[in-house]
């Protein structure tokens, strides 16, 4: 037995909190015109199909429709649904003022995108020194100060502090104890688990994985050999164990989004018609991370699976994803047509902080070389 395994620690249990807006994009849009609420409501892409969902707001989710989703499939889904541009500065500014109700309680906020912080509040006295009475005073300063609603999970780590909090949304809470922890995780289904995607998720229902309980029973030998590194973490979470750090700054290099077409594509205007759709959704996730960026890069792969990629850097961020159309305009018609295409992608890079007041873009940084 080791020494850590025999002497007992002498760090007190961590106290975590992950605080989730409740539909963000989509309430602020609600609060800030009223006619909006109780509609089925969609942030982001326009009624004729045009580019993906960066918000969905509650009356709209009955149909199905998701963030990230077509506006042409949430049309489909949703006839009546009504579509609004984003407004990021907007959504930006709220999440400040979020951000500042959070740091008066506690320096140690890790913002994972403008609608949704960990805490650690471990040892803070306010409170009576309960982190559940601090979850629910950050929802009700948060409330009297946005009039949005938060939910919010509380544990002793960031993995259950994030799962517990979708658990009563919206405008809820929920707190998995140390006690509780093993019970819950054993009747988890894999697909829960914070960073178990869909492709993982298939490839552990075909090892006959299907619950905490059957991942907490599987060797740490058979899931590195699975997944490589990864499968020491799944091993971990499975055991309730997870000690990542809430860190108050995170670092993003590049955010981006690609599909890869059924039947290889040639038309430029079919292919336009896909890289706009991409970079909406690469410019929708880089304002959820709070992020803005100056580096513009199109990937393209062939149909003999050779790719390129193409890229543009401006002087200040870029302002919106429409401004970036000139520059994939021009990028894809720089590139090689010589085979047909079968995947392309958008990535923004040279990322900097949205909440820091960034520089006005000159009109010829948009539109000139």
């Amino acid at each position: 037995m080791t020494e850590s395994e025999s002497a007992p620690s002498t760090l007190p249990q961590r106290k975590i909190i992950h605080l989730d807006m409740d539909a963000f994009f989509a309430s602020v849009e609600q609060r800030d015109f009223p006619e909006l609420r109780g509609k089925p409501l969609v942030v982001g892409g326009d009624p004729n199909g045009r580019g993906v969902v960066a918000a969905a707001s509650y009356e709209i989710r009955q149909f199905g429709v998701r963030s990230a989703m077509s506006c042409f499939e949430a049309k489909r889904r949703c006839p009546e649904a009504i579509f609004v541009r984003p407004r990021f500065d907007v959504y930006r500014s709220v999440s400040q003022q979020i951000r500042q109700i959070m740091r008066s309680l506690t320096d140690l906020v890790e913002p994972l995108s403008l609608d949704e912080a960990y805490l650690d509040v471990t040892g803070i006295k306010d409170h009576k020194g309960s982190a559940t009475l601090m979850a629910n005073w950050l929802r009700a300063q948060i409330y009297e100060k946005t009039q949005l609603h938060a939910s919010a999970g509380v544990s002793f780590n960031k993995m259950l502090a994030k799962i517990a909090s979708d658990i009563n949304k919206p405008n809820g809470i929920a707190v998995i104890t140390p006690e509780q922890a093993d019970a819950f995780i054993t009747s988890l289904p894999i697909e829960r688990f914070h960073g178990i995607g869909k492709a993982t998720a298939a490839k552990l229902h075909d090892m006959g994985i299907h619950t905490g309980a059957d991942l907490k029973a599987t060797s740490v030998d058979t899931l590195v050999n699975a997944f490589g590194k990864r499968g020491r973490f799944y091993s971990e979470i499975a055991h309730g164990r997870d000690m990542r750090p809430v860190k108050p700054k995170r670092q993003y290099k590049s955010v981006g989004s690609e599909t890869t077409f059924r039947d290889n594509i040639s038309d430029t205007a079919t292919l336009l018609e896909h890289i706009f759709a991409q970079n909406a959704d690469a410019f929708r996730q880089m304002g959820q991370k709070g992020q803005q960026g100056q580096t513009i890069t199109l990937k393209i792969k062939y149909a003999d699976f050779s790719q390129i990629t193409r890229s543009h850097t401006l002087h200040t961020p870029f302002p919106d994803a429409e401004s970036a159309h000139y520059w994939l305009e021009k990028l894809l018609a720089d590139a090689p047509r010589h085979l047909p295409i079968r995947l392309v992608g958008v990535t923004y890079s040279t990322l900097s902080n949205a909440d820091e007041p960034a520089p006005q873009p000159d009109l010829f940084d948009l539109f000139d070389d």
